[in-house]
């Protein structure tokens, strides 16, 4: 009696889920509206509120994605494992990141503000051109440190600046070193919000354009 034996081999093969293939296309669809945002001419002001709202919405999409999973008395999928994740793997990779920043002895850099996927360097004394070499350099020690695709983005540099509190602050930003004219930016405070009087928002943003073009507070 011969006794035939098959061996079958089982390859296991590991499938990306749907919530990292759907986070990913969202998050690459908001990279590409931002950088077709810089190309619009100066003069095409409605496209260019139209596709900052549209990055706006992108953004919004991929942040519900930590309260969907962690909405665990009226959530359709709740996962609060998945949610304690999400919280856990941003708040150790900004500690990692902002220790790292401050203890780098070539950079001369401090940390004032950390919050969620970004930090706020502040490069005491450098010309634009530095701190732009140097915000790159930090975004690139950074994302090497970091498996993919995990990263760091050099966006813009404030000078000057106002940091309040957090998710709150206002300045003048530039988004490359050759930028002549500056763009005030503003966060969280009453110029840009909407449950305060017109008054308030515009007397508020002519004090602080003010201020940052002479420096001075009695001219404010």
């Amino acid at each position: 009696m011969t006794i035939i034996c098959t061996v079958l081999c089982i390859l296991i093969q590991v499938r990306r889920g749907i919530l990292p293939r759907l986070l990913e296309e969202i998050l690459t669809t908001r990279i590409m509206v931002k950088q077709a945002i810089k190309k619009l001419a100066p003069a095409e002001k409605v496209l260019q509120r139209i596709f900052n709202a549209r990055q706006l919405a992108l953004k919004l999409i991929a942040n519900v994605t930590y309260g969907y999973t962690a909405a665990g008395f009226s959530g359709r999928m709740p996962c609060a494992e998945l949610a304690d994740s999400i919280v856990q793997c941003g708040r150790s990779t900004l500690e990692k990141a902002i220790s790292f920043v401050n203890q780098h002895e070539k950079w001369n850099a401090r940390v004032i503000y950390g919050d969620t996927d970004s930090m706020f360097v502040l490069l005491k004394g450098r010309t634009l051109k530095e701190s732009f070499q140097i915000g790159n350099e930090i975004a690139s020690a950074i994302s090497a440190m970091n498996p993919n695709p995990v990263s760091l983005k050099m966006e813009k540099v404030y000078h000057p600046c106002f940091l309040l509190t957090k998710k709150r602050y206002v300045g003048y930003s530039y988004e490359s070193p050759h930028q002549m004219e500056p763009v005030f930016d503003a966060k969280g405070i009453e110029t840009v919000r909407r449950d305060t009087c017109g008054a308030v928002a515009k007397i508020l943003e002519k004090s602080l354009r003010l201020f940052f073009q002479q420096k001075d507070l009695l001219e404010v």
